[in-house]
């Protein structure tokens, strides 16, 4: 009796696997939807290679994200008095010291459809610190600096409106995260920082609309815009920013440049790019390089050339004679870094020469008013990533010269002042 009833548990068992595989597969879960997987792939080598298009077929729905981030820069500083702007003193000896929150920024974007996105960010107007003339500044409101929509219709066309970035040059379309040296150069853009700078603009920033896109391969770039620029009345007319780009070695695609990449990558980028509203114009060229160099690191080169003038119409309601005269811009950066040690020392050169006509310095040009207007920049230092861009410190020693008037008639001397940068940055985004 014992044993007949074990043989009939036995051929119940047995019947059992034998239907389970002769049973089409079942219906597996992923997420809100039923995917049918064939019976081939019970035994077959290739189910990855069979299961990878069908999973490429299903149909996500798209959910819209955001992401949160922030710019910290903060430094201790040495400056000479001077440094900003000129005395009649000759010694400069006298130094201005103190800790400042230079750069305090909160940054928010997000996907708003597959196509459409969005990117904002905050400033604070003044360093958190020691002032130019020399008050201590503790409590500053923060601005919105960038507000812009950007909406992709093709690789080779995209639309990019609101407060944003304007430039010619890469230099000027660099994130500040991003930089090699210590902070901006000085005349990248000298005539769009402010509200009370001949362009009207807001650390570099314009309210517009800016096209952008990709060719052959992604090795082409081109920017075209048009923004508000220099406005008093609202009748002015519109002002228009334009670049191409060619990237000879990997693609760039991201909205703002690197100052240095670290190594990461193969960058050779020649540009040139034009600004320019009424009677005013300006002409640039630049060359990025960064690229492995040896076994120890990478080599980075940035170097641009600008041409630029506020026309000499000086009867034009829009005139930009007396505001914008004629001069050249040439800069230099130049560092290595090293993947070792994370260290990468770098020395930057810029140098602002003005040839004014006589209708840009007054009724009457001034004996040495291009001297008065001219300007040069050296500096170098040494930076230790942590991080990479995310934390980093920066040490760095520049100098600007001067011509400044002697006690002698039409003489001028140069005077150069010094300044002395420990800057701590962390970035997250």
């Amino acid at each position: 009796m014992k044993l007949s009833v074990t043989f009939i548990c036995l051929l119940a068992t047995f019947s059992f696997i034998a239907k389970a595989e002769n049973d089409p597969p079942k219906k597996k879960k992923r997420g809100s939807y039923l995917i049918e997987l064939p019976a081939s792939l019970n035994n077959s080598n290739d189910s990855a290679k069979t299961i990878a298009p069908l999973a490429a077929a299903i149909e996500v729905p798209f959910k819209p994200s955001i992401q949160v981030g922030a710019i910290v820069h903060m430094f201790a500083s040495g400056e000479q008095t001077g440094f900003g702007a000129p005395g009649n003193d000759k010694t400069a000896k006298d130094w201005n010291k103190g800790f400042s929150v230079y750069r305090a920024r909160v940054l928010v974007g997000g996907q708003l459809t597959k196509k459409a996105s969005f990117f904002m960010e905050t400033e604070i107007p003044s360093p958190i610190g020691i002032q130019s003339n020399g008050e201590k500044n503790v409590k500053v409101s923060p601005i919105i600096l960038d507000a812009q929509l950007e909406y992709t219709f093709t690789n080779a066309f995209q639309l990019v409106a609101g407060m944003q970035l304007v430039s010619n040059n890469r230099n000027g379309l660099q994130g500040a995260a991003g930089l090699m040296a210590n902070d901006f150069t000085y005349f990248q853009y000298p005539y769009n920082l402010f509200a009370n700078s001949p362009l009207q603009g807001n650390f570099g920033r314009d309210l517009g609309i800016n096209a952008r896109g990709f060719l052959a391969n992604d090795k082409l770039e081109y920017r075209l815009g048009v923004f508000t620029g220099r406005n008093v009345d609202g009748g002015a007319p519109l002002r228009t920013v334009g670049r191409v780009a060619y990237n000879f070695l990997d693609a760039e695609k991201d909205y703002y440049y690197a100052g240095t990449k670290l190594g990461n990558g193969k960058t050779l980028a020649w540009a040139a790019g034009f600004d320019a509203q009424a009677n005013y114009y300006n002409l640039s060229t630049d060359v990025f390089f960064d690229h492995p160099l040896g076994n120890a690191g990478s080599i980075t080169v940035n170097a641009a050339f600008q041409y630029m003038t506020g026309g000499t119409n000086i009867d034009s309601k829009y005139s930009f004679a007396t505001l914008i005269p004629k001069q050249t811009v040439q800069f230099l950066e130049l560092g290595y870094y090293f993947k070792k040690t994370k260290l990468q020392p770098w020395i930057r050169y810029e140098n602002q020469d003005v040839s004014a006509s006589a209708e840009q310095a007054g009724a009457v040009k001034p004996v040495n008013f291009d001297k008065n207007n001219s300007s040069s920049v050296m500096g170098g230092g040494l930076n230790y990533f942590f991080n990479g861009t995310g934390t980093n410190l920066r040490l760095s020693y520049t100098t600007r010269t001067y011509n400044v008037a002697t006690a002698t008639a039409d003489e001028y001397t140069k005077k150069t002042f010094g300044q002395l940068w420990l800057q701590a940055q962390f970035f997250i985004f």
